[in-house]
């Protein structure tokens, strides 16, 4: 049926979400991927600066 989303019986666990075998396991890993530089460039953005004292 169109839409329906046909998951292995084969995978377990983390990866039932990120596999490389299905289109929707792939997405997962891209957005993980992206979600993950966000966090790191957003930490970095955001800690306190270091004061120079002369």
């Amino acid at each position: 049926m169109a839409g329906k989303v046909e998951e292995d019986p084969n995978l377990k666990g983390m990866s039932k979400y990120f596999n490389s075998t299905t289109l929707r396991g792939r997405a997962n890993t891209a957005k993980a991927t992206y979600a993950g530089i966000a966090l790191i460039a957003l930490y970095f953005w955001l800690k306190p600066k270091k004061k120079v004292e002369n």
